[in-house]
């Protein structure tokens, strides 16, 4: 059942619980800087240490701000999932990337990553997250909203499930704006590029 839940932009006050839906996950220490950050920004992040906390401190900021670079789901105070989106230009693995390139010219918004908590999957979290992060884009501005979902239904492991399923991001609302690349690498995932364009609302009179 997904209609008690409640989505909530992140700010710096839930990196911790942010911090627990990831935990278990692929990416515990990625904060979701993965889509932003190339590698070599990633490793010119500043500070001390490893990558993992310089990475929490970056999205900590990126969470002070408006709009927020993802929602939290929660279900009563425990929380469940996390979806990221933002807008492509901001995402600069995502926007440099041979797998995922330009359909147009669209200002797309992207939804680069969605996870739930293991224990409480197959309930329909992860599209209700969708759902929730094209509304958000919408409130900002957004005239369309994009993903990179695998091809298909294969299972895979978690280090490639954030990507998300065609499925999911069609039971969502998205379709098919272009299809796996021709003659990619063997190594490569097959990856959609699916697409849900938003419909303006009418300027009040």
């Amino acid at each position: 059942m997904t209609n008690d839940l409640i989505f909530r932009p992140l700010t710096p006050e839930l990196m911790n619980d942010f911090g627990t839906i990831l935990r278990g996950n692929f990416g515990a220490g990625c904060w979701c800087m993965f889509p932003r950050l190339t590698q070599a920004e990633t490793i010119a992040l500043p500070g001390e240490g490893s990558i993992s906390p310089r990475r929490r401190a970056v999205m900590t900021d990126l969470a002070k701000r408006e709009p927020a670079p993802g929602l939290l789901a929660y279900q009563g105070d425990e929380p469940v999932g996390w979806v990221a989106v933002a807008p492509r230009r901001e995402l600069n693995r995502v926007n440099r990337s041979r797998a995922t390139p330009r359909v147009d010219d669209t200002d797309v918004w992207v939804i680069p990553c969605v996870t739930v908590r293991k224990g409480v999957r197959g309930r329909g979290i992860a599209v209700a997250l969708i759902g929730a992060a094209v509304q958000y884009a919408a409130q900002h501005g957004a005239p369309a909203v994009e993903a990179y979902p695998r091809a298909g239904d294969e299972r895979t492991g978690d280090d490639n499930a954030y990507f998300g399923t065609e499925p999911m991001f069609r039971r969502a609302g998205f379709s098919v704006a272009r299809g796996p690349l021709e003659n990619r690498p063997r190594n490569w995932i097959a990856r959609l590029t699916m697409r849900r364009t938003i419909e303006p609302h009418p300027a009040a009179s």
